[in-house]
């Protein structure tokens, strides 16, 4: 069927800030899907209340809407244009929520509004817990013993009726919030009332549990005519009982039998064709007995998922592009296969490769945070390593997590006690996988690591051959270690550095040896959906270790950007956003674009953004080859937060150019005793400082400074470590606790401004001229960090005075900094003085919500000035400055109901949003602005 020619205009609608549960993967699939509804000659509204994604930029939608997600927003969209058409299975459960409250309220229906892409009551079957319950049952799908409650009453009554263990899941409920395992009476009153509460609609599923069955993935597509199609099947690495958000995932599943795999299959078509008839993605979720093979339904969910982000990615097959076209009419079969370009888009992707998805967490964000993993969900991000074997790619993606580990083990950091190893391996929390290469290093029997942890033995067996690789290797030096046992090494994904560290060497010396005495040198292969059988015409690569390579490199000028890495708190998506539109400036410079990321949510992995994606950790040595192999006139570093800028010092000492600012600036930014002399020296006002690397050290000074103190070590991002002391005992003990932490690290200690407002500036330098993007002033009180904190744009009460002086350090600091890009400088303002607390010259969290307020494209700009391209006296600014924007931060604190929601200056939220007000007298702002005090602490 050929597309719905009545459908002219398309309402896509967002996901919100990013919170835990639902992150950048929905920015991925609303920016596909709008290119591909805009390729058909549709118009495309957006609407999202976050400033940070590519969704909500100029270049993917025609009209774009930064409002709250709520029915006022949708009724003022749908007066102003013509929609024909909502799709709203592209912004997770918060759009939904949204369609479904539209649609009970009649708004679709009065505005003529077709909903397309999804069945509301296929929505309401999978989401009502019990509805479908009855449905698998009706489809002859086996599911777990249970019902559903309304009531604390009714819960006990059905607790009673199954017995323990059981899992409470509540209805309409996101990563899996409210849900988890009860093992006993005294636990289950508290859960019952938890997951009641939890529940928009206050229902929970009461089922039994199948904690420790094999846990399984299907992402499905449907077109109108019924055909059904598998992108990929996905294993889950932990077994039930941790969210497969939380849970290390491998695609294609190793472990599952073909005759197995079929009958899931065939279970999933009837699954997703028993809910509705809609076309469009699908994501069905089993549980295996390990016993016996049978398999249990758990959840379906009808639309694009954080799944279908890594199905996507995994498989180069373009899910969410592919689900925009049927939305609108098409057929599997009418459409092309966006990687090959020759064959259609009604097949299924084969693999001739192995993907791991590892998650990131961020407890140390939390403190006194329970680390255990369970039915909800609390990774903030996802790394995706890509390898010829599931050891490659498992140590890739460990190599991605930046957690400062170099893969698995081999880095001296590994866990020794029994007794604590034992009891990790029984209770899963963030680094179980890591327990699990310690328990059989230790020599712990694979048997006993089976039955604590319930994890398949084929991938423990592939954790114990990389432990019996490393101790192969100990028996050499470098100079007699085989080149065969390199290789094998190599091809096993273990890093340089992690060989280094076995054979007692430098990483340097180990990969002299490597790649030009033995010639081991990495070759990349080509993401093409179909195993090599056709010819792939997308540049989406990953290394291996073989002789065939299939990444040729060109002979046009061609530049590099790092991308950001994993989702954490304090990177987030913004920093993707500053990579894509580098990519396209660069691209719009003449540049061959080079994206090196292993981020598999986001848009700077899709593979149509830069003209040759390298699905990589961004990690050192896999950096340094592909430079290598490919040349490029440069890096751009200062786009992709900490993650780009920490491999600057490697770049600079290897004769790599770095775009745009130098790195002895970056460095002299970064260290903040330099830094605070710059200053010294350019007359800039700054508070009382002093540097220390010893306890010691730090208790002398504090005596000259005075407290409060504000104590911050050197090169860390998202105030890591960050805090404000008030006394000896205090200071001596952050010290001793930041330094065992970062060992070697040059800490500042200033005089913390007690009552002092904080404001902060971006601006674009070309060395000689400067533009300020946009001054902010922060309604909280210095000492929240400014990523916690509600920004004001333009300031609301700062004085011209203030104003100015602001301005003028701005100038001279990044002219001091020689930069070239972009800069963000913070500042503390005290009876009308300006202090200095901190310069970035690189892309800031504030960019992109300054670039969306004032409807401007800034990292184009900058990255044109980084380039050499233009001067800032080039562009013709012209901000469109209408009342004020609000930078709303946004927390996941109910993740955490044991965690005091105080804030200080290490941040904590998770996402933002952008409110935008007319004028002060605003009820918004006037509420926020009473409340600035509330949650500040040290």
């Amino acid at each position: 069927m050929p597309r719905k020619k009545h459908i002219n205009s398309v309402l896509i609608i967002g996901s919100g800030p990013i919170v835990i549960g639902q992150a950048c993967e929905f920015d991925y699939s609303g920016s596909q899907a709008a290119r591909s509804l805009r390729e058909e000659g549709i118009e495309v509204t957006l609407i999202n209340s976050n400033p940070a994604t590519i969704m909500t930029d100029s270049v993917t939608a025609d009209n774009i809407y930064l409002k709250p997600l709520e029915k006022k927003s949708i009724i003022e969209i749908l007066e102003k244009h013509k929609i024909d058409a909502v799709l709203p299975t592209m912004g997770g459960q918060t759009a939904l929520n949204l369609a479904i409250k539209c649609q009970e309220a009649g708004i679709w229906e009065e505005y003529g509004v077709e909903i397309i892409g999804v069945d509301i009551d296929a929505i309401q079957t999978t989401e009502d817990r019990e509805l479908f319950r009855n449905k698998m049952i009706e489809l002859d799908v086996n599911v777990c013993k249970g019902r559903t409650a309304k009531s604390f009453l009714e819960g006990k009554e059905i607790a009673q009726e199954i017995g323990f263990p059981l899992v409470i899941r509540p209805s309409f409920t996101l990563g899996g919030s409210g849900g988890g395992f009860v093992h006993s009476e005294e636990e289950f009153d508290k859960a019952l009332t938890r997951g009641l509460h939890f529940s928009p609609v206050h229902e929970v599923l009461v089922e039994q549990s199948i904690l420790g069955w094999k846990e399984y993935e299907l992402e499905l597509l449907r077109d109108n005519a019924g055909n059904v199609i598998i992108i990929c099947s996905i294993e889950n690495f932990d077994p039930m009982g941790v969210h497969t958000g939380d849970s290390i995932t491998v695609a294609p599943a190793q472990t599952l039998p073909d005759t197995v795999y079929q009958h899931m299959r065939d279970l999933a078509i009837k699954m997703m064709n028993g809910i509705g008839q809609f076309a469009g993605g699908c994501n069905v979720q089993f549980a295996v007995n390990p016993e016996d093979d049978s398999i249990v339904g758990i959840e379906i969910n009808p639309r694009v998922s954080r799944s279908s982000a890594l199905a996507s990615k995994a498989t180069g097959y373009p899910i969410a592009k592919i689900a925009a076209k049927l939305a609108i009419g098409y057929n599997l079969d009418e459409l092309q296969n966006a990687i090959t370009g020759t064959t259609s888009a009604f097949f299924e992707p084969a693999l001739d490769y192995v993907i791991v998805k590892i998650p990131r967490w961020n407890f140390d964000k939390f403190k006194g945070s329970d680390t255990k993993l369970g039915l909800q969900m609390k990774s903030v991000g996802e790394v995706m390593g890509i390898g010829r074997n599931f050891q490659e790619a498992l140590q890739k993606a460990c190599q991605s997590l930046e957690i400062k580990r170099n893969g698995l083990g081999a880095d001296g950091k590994e866990m020794t006690d029994r007794e604590e190893i034992l009891r990790r391996l029984e209770n899963p929390s963030d680094d179980r996988l890591f327990r699990i290469y310690d328990a059989l290093k230790l020599g712990i029997a694979l048997k006993t690591v089976r039955n604590l942890t319930k994890i398949d033995k084929w991938f423990l067996h592939q954790v114990l051959d990389i432990v019996l690789i490393e101790k192969e290797i100990q028996k050499y030096s470098l100079e007699t270690l085989p080149k065969e046992l390199m290789m094998q090494a190599k091809e096993m994904g273990f890093a340089d550095r992690q060989i280094a560290h076995l054979l007692g060497k430098l990483e340097s010396e180990v990969f002299n040896r490597r790649y030009h005495e033995l010639g081991i040198k990495r070759s990349w292969k080509l993401v093409d959906t179909c195993a090599a059988e056709f010819e792939a015409k997308t540049p989406y690569y990953y290394s291996a270790f073989d002789d065939e390579n299939e990444s040729e490199p060109s002979d046009k000028k061609k530049i590099v950007v790092l991308g950001a890495g994993p989702n954490r708190i304090g990177q987030g998506i913004e920093f993707d956003y500053c990579c894509v539109h580098g990519v396209l400036a660069a691209k719009e410079c003449g540049y061959e674009t080079i994206m090196i990321n292993c981020n598999p949510e986001t848009v700077s992995t899709d593979f149509d953004i830069s003209d040759k994606l390298y699905f990589e950790p961004v990690f050192w040595e896999h950096i340094y080859e592909i430079i290598l192999h490919e040349k490029p006139e440069g890096v751009i570093v200062q786009l992709g937060g900490q993650t780009a800028l920490k491999l600057a010092e490697k770049l600079d000492r290897y004769g790599i150019k770095i775009i745009g600012t130098s790195f002895k600036a970056l460095d002299l930014a970064e260290d903040r005793g330099s830094f605070s002399s710059l200053l010294r020296d350019n007359n800039i006002p700054y508070p009382e400082f002093a540097t220390a690397q010893t306890a010691d050290e730090a208790l002398e000074i504090c005596e000259e400074i005075g407290f409060p103190m504000l104590v911050r070590p050197s090169y860390v991002l998202g105030g890591q470590k960050m805090k404000i002391v008030i006394n000896e005992k205090e200071l001596e003990d952050h010290i001793v606790d930041t330094l065992r932490e970062i060992p070697g690290n040059k800490v500042l200690l200033d005089h913390f401004l007690d009552g002092a407002i904080e404001a902060e500036a971006d601006a674009i330098c070309d060395g000689e001229n400067v533009y300020i993007l946009g001054i902010m002033q922060h309604i909280e009180p210095a000492g929240i960090h400014s990523g916690d904190s509600y920004a004001v744009l333009p300031p609301y009460n700062l004085g011209d005075l203030v104003i100015e002086q602001i301005e003028e350090y701005t100038k001279k600091i990044a002219i001091a900094l020689e930069t070239k890009g972009l800069i963000n400088i913070q500042f503390a303002i005290k009876d009308d003085k300006v202090y200095i607390i901190e310069a970035n010259p690189r892309a800031s969290r504030t960019v992109p919500f300054i670039s969306k307020a004032y409807q401007e494209p800034y990292v184009n700009y900058a990255t044109k000035v980084m380039l050499g391209e233009n001067k800032v006296t080039d562009f013709d600014f012209k901000p469109v400055k209408e009342g004020y924007a609000i930078k709303i931060p946004v927390f996941s604190f109910e993740k955490f109901p044991n965690v005091n929601k105080e804030l200080g200056p290490e941040m904590k939220s998770t996402g933002e949003g952008i409110y935008f007000i007319d004028s002060l007298r605003d009820e918004f702002f006037q509420n926020i602005y009473s409340e600035r005090n509330l949650y500040l602490s040290r």
